[in-house]
């Protein structure tokens, strides 16, 4: 990938004298560096770094994010009894690494879940579950890992020195599920890690080991039949394969009842898919059509498919991995014509989707629009397709099952094509979602790109290879805006810099690809780069016509003056912007955005009458079309200024709002900034103890963002003024106490305690 300065030097030509003379050092502007030892950096002087402290808990109030157990879980007590010994943080040696190797539906991913589940009571800082199957492009594991841990991360650095600053005192547990077809990057990423953090751990899973010195490999088995002997297991009955049969089976199929005449039978089938779990499932899941004995002498003429033929040898790794082909190859001849093609068409999405995107992207041919519905439903039935397990609204596959049909796509010589269309649907939905980003549906689409993340960057990947500039550029420019809005910095700076980087055509899509790129930078406190490409960005935008994209422009550019702490010029640029009708699109979003940082010059500047004008404004206008991003931080200019005037009830009371505003679009740096506010406010009315708490917890979430208070040094001096007022008013030691009280909150619960309203005011 070409790096910015490629990107800059690139696009000057095209722009001409409007851009200076190269790509400018770091040195041409003053730092704004945070003071050492301040009590800005209070934890571990991390803020400045792109540090983050993840935000979720599980319901046991522990940190992290393994998922629901939804099904049963049966067996593996041997390999249970193993991983509790060498994932107990208090061993020495080996164990730090451990990678859970088998063939592909052997159950290593769900081993993990209840080895990881069992062990979190020993990691206060988390054991996280990181999903690689839905990479398609090599170097992403890291920013899997950021997302996983939810590291709101707003640097620049590199994604390895974050992961490793943030991780260095910790004791957490990492899983890296499914590393097979990312095998370097997850080598390399634990190689990285593994030494700069004493406290962390990884369990790994795949079919095949990692290569690290110290890596601890456990071979994950078929399911037993019997025991050892072949003897009966408990009841007089065969073993774990045979009681995830007859609990698969009683779901599928109410009659179901393992006995000793069903006992035989089923312990046959058990033994034809040789103990293999997803084989064993799937067939379970066919007995509300077949009879125990048909499931046999089905099973036993083993239906080849084409998979068959890529798995060769005698080895007993081979041999297993053509079981489970071979079963899912069995229930694939079992489907009706339509629910294979239908099969095959899902292959394309990664990480779920809804039916709505599988209508429009599978239907076609023999397979109508309306039939997939019912078509869905009669996969989800046979185990083939699976409800996700955070929302019911929503379906996936599991790997095996998506890589046998997305071999049988590549069969159909459909698979170019159902990528092709994969990318329309969601470049489309995308587009859509720039073009109503600034109405009333503004909360829905920022929930809609959280939960299609992993399908929108399959989209973007498939934009880039295929080489086709206006539509990578295009495809880049709103997925990037959106994902600037929704908290995918690293995302959006990853896809904005490759097609920046191809000389793209001027028009209104590079526009807005450079417009979301300085607004990216601006987020991360990357003030150099902001500035380079904002002037790219006015310049492009004059020379499109568009008088709105040039009042647009002045956002980025008057922005980062504003946060240089250089108030007159930003003054200046953000006054002149014409004050033209508000659009509901992604450039409404940015008119509203320059008159919040009228509003916030304005209020640095001291002209408290002319902030608390355009705020109003800004206010009006959200509340009008019931957009929620600007609203929210108009609510916080107001909390501001209300502070200013002496208003504390005021204050307060606007401060909340806005806290509950930027939570419920996941706008951290909203719930940071505005947190700083309300602090500021309750220790005026002289309540210390929670002033201090409400410091800890906005402290926290400025460490995710990875630039504290965006690197203004107003605003860093205002936090300042604050800590010092609040350490007077309850002494150093009580100060001390509060604070860690407050860090000790997860972020949903601070957010609840900012939100509250203990004194009425």
């Amino acid at each position: 990938m070409c790096s910015e300065a490629t990107a800059w030097d690139r696009l000057r030509p095209r722009l001409g004298g409007a851009v200076r003379s190269g790509a400018p050092a770091a040195s041409d502007w003053p730092g704004c560096a945070i003071p050492r030892g301040s009590l800005v950096c209070r934890a571990g002087d991390r803020a400045g770094r792109g540090v983050a402290v993840p935000e979720n808990t599980t319901a046991e109030g522990r940190s992290g994010n393994l998922p629901p157990e939804t099904r049963s879980f049966v067996g593996r007590r041997r390999e249970l009894a193993r991983l509790d010994e060498l994932l107990d943080p208090a061993r020495a040696g080996q164990g730090r690494l451990v990678t859970l190797v088998g063939t592909g539906g052997v159950g290593k991913t769900r081993l993990a879940l209840n080895a990881a589940r069992r062990a979190s009571p020993r990691y206060p800082d988390g054991v996280w579950f990181v999903e690689l199957s839905p990479l398609r492009a090599q170097g992403l594991v890291g920013f899997a890992v950021v997302e996983a841990l939810r590291l709101a991360d707003r640097s620049t650095s590199p994604v390895t020195e974050v992961l490793a600053d943030w991780l260095a005192d910790k004791k957490a547990l990492i899983v890296l599920d499914s590393c097979e077809h990312v095998l370097p990057d997850c080598a390399d990423l634990v190689r990285a890690l593994l030494p700069a953090a004493p406290g962390l751990r990884f369990l790994a899973t795949g079919r095949e080991h990692l290569g690290h010195p110290s890596e601890v490999r456990v071979q994950i088995d078929p399911l037993p039949v019997g025991d050892e002997d072949g003897a009966a297991g408990p009841g007089g009955l065969p073993g774990d394969a045979l009681d995830l049969f007859a609990q698969r089976a009683a779901e599928a199929y109410a009659g179901f009842v393992l006995d000793e005449d069903s006992a035989g039978p089923a312990a046959a089938v058990c033994r034809r898919l040789d103990g293999i779990p997803l084989a064993i499932e799937l067939a379970a899941a066919r007995l509300g059509e077949l009879s125990l004995g048909e499931l046999d002498e089905r099973l036993g003429e083993r239906l080849p498919s084409p998979l068959d033929l890529l798995a060769t040898g005698t080895e007993e790794g081979p041999l297993r991995h053509r079981t489970l082909r071979t079963a899912i190859g069995w229930s694939h001849e079992l489907c009706a014509p339509v629910e294979r093609l239908l099969w095959a068409r899902l292959s394309v999405f990664t990480g779920g989707f809804d039916l709505a995107a599988a209508e429009d992207v599978c239907s076609g041919g023999p397979l109508p629009a309306g039939r997939i519905a019912a078509l869905l439903e009669r996969l989800v039935e046979q185990s083939i397709v699976l409800r996700h397990r955070t929302d019911e609204r929503r379906f996936q596959l599991l790997d095996s099952v998506r890589d046998f049909g997305g071999d049988w796509l590549r069969a159909l010589g459909e698979e170019r094509t159902l990528r092709l269309r994969h990318l329309d649907h969601y470049r489309s939905l995308a587009r859509t979602g720039c073009t109503q980003w600034n109405t009333g549906r503004q909360l829905l689409w920022c929930e809609r790109v959280i939960a299609e993340h992993d399908n929108l960057r399959t989209a973007m990947d498939c934009a880039l290879a295929e080489r086709d500039g206006p539509t990578a550029l295009r495809t880049a420019a709103d997925i990037g805006f959106l994902w600037r809005h929704c908290g995918y910095l690293r995302d959006a700076q990853h896809c904005l810099d490759q097609v920046l980087t191809a000389d793209p055509a001027p028009g209104p899509d590079l526009v807005r690809a450079l417009w979301a790129r300085a607004a990216v930078a601006l987020l991360q406190g990357d003030l150099d780069s902001a500035e380079r490409w904002a002037a790219v960005c006015s310049a492009a935008a004059v020379e499109q016509g568009d008088p709105v994209a040039v009042v647009g422009a002045a956002y980025v550019t008057g922005g980062q003056l504003l946060l240089r702490g250089r108030l007159g010029e930003a003054l200046v640029v953000l006054s002149a912007a014409d004050l033209l009708p508000v659009r509901d699109d992604w450039l409404g979003s940015a008119q509203l955005q320059v008159r919040l940082a009228l509003s916030m010059t304005h209020l640095l500047r001291g002209d408290l009458p002319g902030a608390r004008a355009v705020a109003d404004e800004v206010r009006a206008e959200s509340g009008r079309r019931g957009e929620r991003w600007a609203g929210a931080f108009a609510e916080c200019f107001l909390a501001q200024i209300d502070l200013a005037e002496g208003d504390l009830a005021a204050a307060a009371r606007n401060a909340r709002t806005a806290v509950v505003a930027h939570s419920l679009l996941n706008s951290t740096l909203g719930v940071a900034h505005t947190l700083d506010i309300l602090a500021s406010a309750v220790v005026a009315t002289g309540d210390g103890w929670r002033a201090a708490r409400l410091l800890a917890i906005g402290q926290r979430i400025w460490e995710r963002l990875g630039s504290a208070q965006m690197q203004s040094p107003d605003l860093m001096s205002a936090r300042r003024a604050c800590e010092n007022l609040v350490q007077e008013k309850i002494g150093t030691e009580a100060y001390t106490r509060a604070y860690a009280e407050g860090l000790a909150m997860s972020y949903a619960r601070g957010v609840a305690y900012a939100a509250e309203d203990l004194h009425g005011v």
